[in-house]
Formats: structure tokens, sequence, C-alpha cells
């Protein structure tokens, strides 16, 4: 195989891009918790930039092994609801006890990975219900591509105009060509500022875990909570809307290893992706499904890049318009968004229960700390049910029709003669 066809098959372009953008979106959405997080806990730069590193080095090594073991998309992130969580818990609390709370929470989701008890809830989830719930978290990146037109018009419509006019032309690399135009559109407007760029390599700072059961309670427990319902159980319901039957447990087993060995450098919380596993799950990632996880892959190496330069990362990610990343991830995520719409509303004996779950993830709501993800399917679910119990009831009670009367159902006349077979009948005079 000549050289340049063996690099189209391992590094496809849509691949590639659909795993960069990937990582900008998830990067540049909680990167800032993840500092305020650090921040929280009294951590000085090196610090901070051990855990990008770890962050990063667990990604990477999850997103390879996973999607290549798997041959799906199987994107992992950092947690972000539990970087939010952090960022507001650690204030006080010593490097090594957020440490030992974060290796705590590795080990209970690696105890939900290796008891499978996790694996067999969303066996009960049902598809539209699933694709609902995908619908409703992308819902805001969908209208994000718009509300940006408001203030950012000069390069928020010159991505959609591309990626429409892509879209006609050479659709498969229709989200590169509108990544393009944003770049030099935001390049034109003076929207990066390049000089807060700084080139820098992280190193690993190793902190010795302090269990105490008051951090464990208050901090480990709530983390892994969050992280399940917010994370994991969306990152696993965009997987099953996209039709890859992967298994669950062997995902939260090893992300959950992950997390708990590299947990002394910084790494408070890897779990399945959700939003940024999309991108890499539709079309726009690979015109054959089947080729997908290439995507997820160089998502991975991208990742390892973010881990490696942490500091420098951080100092991009000030500099790139913002307008420019949610552009981006709106017009990534179209199809998605179409697709999961389409599956979620296409059995009417769930639709109801599918457009509740959509609009109760779409809403935003966190209570307990919870995101939205996990109280929208919990209020499909409900929904199913209800219905599904009124339409049993409902079959119980009604009456049974009168069924026709067939000559089957005629009772013979009393006193019949029984006629034997090959006998021809008697008649009367």
């Amino acid at each position: 195989m000549a050289p340049l066809a063996r690099l189209r098959t391992v590094a496809p372009p849509s691949a590639v891009v659909a795993g960069l953008i990937a990582v900008t979106v998830g990067v540049t959405s909680s990167a800032a918790l993840v500092f305020t997080a650090a921040r929280a806990a009294g951590a000085d730069a090196r610090e901070i930039s051990s855990w990008m590193l770890a962050l990063g080095v667990g990604l990477a090594v999850t997103c390879f092994g996973l999607s290549l073991r798997f041959r799906a998309p199987v994107v992992t992130a950092w947690s972000t609801p539990g970087a939010a969580l952090l960022a507001t818990s650690l204030s006080g609390v010593s490097m090594g006890k957020a440490v030992g709370a974060f290796a705590f929470s590795g080990l209970l989701i690696l105890l939900s990975g290796v008891t499978g008890w996790f694996a067999r809830v969303m066996d009960r989830i049902p598809v539209p219900l699933a694709s609902a719930l995908l619908a409703g978290v992308l819902l805001q990146f969908g209208t994000g591509l718009f509300a940006e037109m408001d203030g950012s018009f000069a390069v928020a419509f010159p991505v959609f105009a591309l990626y429409l006019l892509a879209r006609r032309l050479v659709p498969r690399y229709a989200v590169l060509i509108a990544l393009g135009a944003g770049v030099a559109a935001s390049v034109l407007t003076g929207g990066w500022h390049l000089e807060k760029v700084q080139l820098s390599l992280a190193q690993p700072v190793f902190t010795a875990p302090a269990f105490d059961w008051k951090v464990l309670v208050s901090v480990g427990v709530p983390l892994f909570v969050v992280t399940m319902a917010s994370q994991n159980l969306p990152g696993v319901a965009v997987l099953r809307a996209s039709g890859y039957d992967v298994p669950v447990s062997p995902l939260l087993t090893w992300t959950g290893a992950a997390q708990t060995v590299l947990a002394p450098f910084g790494a408070f919380g890897l779990n399945l992706a959700a939003i940024t596993a999309a991108i890499c799950t539709g079309d726009e990632a690979h015109p054959d499904r089947r080729r997908r996880y290439l995507a997820a892959v160089w998502a991975g190496v991208f990742y390892l890049c973010v881990g490696l330069l942490g500091a420098t990362v951080a100092s991009l990610l000030t500099a790139m318009p913002h307008a420019l990343v949610l552009s981006i991830a709106g017009v990534g995520l179209l199809a998605t968004i179409e697709a999961s719409l389409s599956t979620a509303l296409s059995d009417p004996t769930a639709r109801e229960a599918a457009v509740v779950t959509f609009l109760a993830t779409a809403s935003g709501v966190t209570l307990l700390g919870i995101g939205s993800a996990f109280w929208g399917l919990l209020a499909g679910v409900l929904t199913s049910l209800i219905a599904t119990a009124g339409r049993r009831r409902k079959r119980v009670t009604a009456p049974v029709p009168a069924q026709t009367r067939t000559e089957a159902d005629v009772p013979e006349a009393p006193n019949a003669p029984e006629v034997t077979p090959g006998t021809p009948p008697r008649t009367s005079v």
C-alpha cells in the first residue's frame, strides 16, 4: 500500500477533524473550571499543570484503548460537573485529602463496572428515551450557533454558510471547510489574541493521597454520583443512540481504574463523554460507521497533546475566540441532533415520554448538584411507566366485544342423528 493511501486509511481527514473539534469543544468549555477547582485546593502553577497532564494522559489512554478494543468511537472526557462541584467544595481541603477523594471516586466507578449494576440499569432504558436525552444535551450547542450570530455575525455566519455549501458539494469535508472559514473570519476580525500564548511543557507532580472520611463523604461520594448521573449516563446514551452496542461494564472499569491510578497526579474525574462523543459518532466523522472509531482515536492523540502542553493549552484557549468554538460545535452536531430527534419520535407509543425527556434535559435544571441529563431521563422513565400502566389498565378493563356468530357457534339441534363418515345423510320424507 502506498504511503499516501496508508495515511488516508489511519488518518482520514473527516475523522481527524472530528477528533480535533471534539477535544477543542471539550477543553474550551470546561478548562477554566479545572483551573478553578485546582486553585480551590491550593494548587500552584506546577500542580495545575500536573492536573492537565494527568487528565490528558488518562483521556488519551482510554480513548485509544477502548476505541481500538471495541472498534467503536468511545470518547472519554474529564467530568465537567465534577470540576464545578470541586470548585465549590474543595475550599479549605488540603491537596492530599482532595487526591484521596479523587481516588475514592475512581474506586467507586471501578466497582460499578466490575459488578455490572450500571449496565443492567442502562439495558432497561428504551432507545427513544436515550435519543431524546442526547438531543436535549446537544440542543444548547445547536442553538449556540445561531445565538452567536447576534454578537459575532462576521464569524458565525461564514461558518454556517460555508457548511451548507460544502454539504451540497463535498459533504465529507463540510465541517473541515466550515472550520477553515471560521478561523479565517476570526483572524480577519481580530478575534485572536496570540500574544497571550506561552509555550511550556507540563511535568507530573505526585501528591500522596490522604483519606479523611469527612472529605470522602462530602467530596468523594458527590463526585462519584455527579460523574455517573451527569456524564456516564448520557455518555452511554450517545453510544446506544448512535447504534453502538458497546458493553458498558468494561468502559466503566477502565475509566475508573485510570482515574484511581492517576488521581495522585490530579486526575479528579475520567468518564465517558457525551457532547464530544456525539461529534465522533455522526456521519461527519466518517461515512462508514465502522470506521468512526478513528475519530475517537485521534481525539486521544489531541488529548495527549493537551496534557503535555497543559499551560500552553490554557493560554491558547484564552486567545481563541469563543464564537469560533461555539459555531464549529454547532455545525458539527447538526446531523447528530437531526438523527437523535428522528429516532426519539419514531415510536408513537414512546413519543410522549421522549418529548418529556428532551424538554427536561434541554432545560438545564440542576437539583442536588446533579445535572439535567439525569433528571430528564428520570422524568421520561416516569412518564413512560405511567403511560404504559394506563394502557395496560385500559386493555384489562375494556369490555370484550361480542363475537360474530359463525357456523361453528350454532348449537346442534337436539336429537340430531349422528352422521357416520362415508355414508350419505338420511333425509326425511
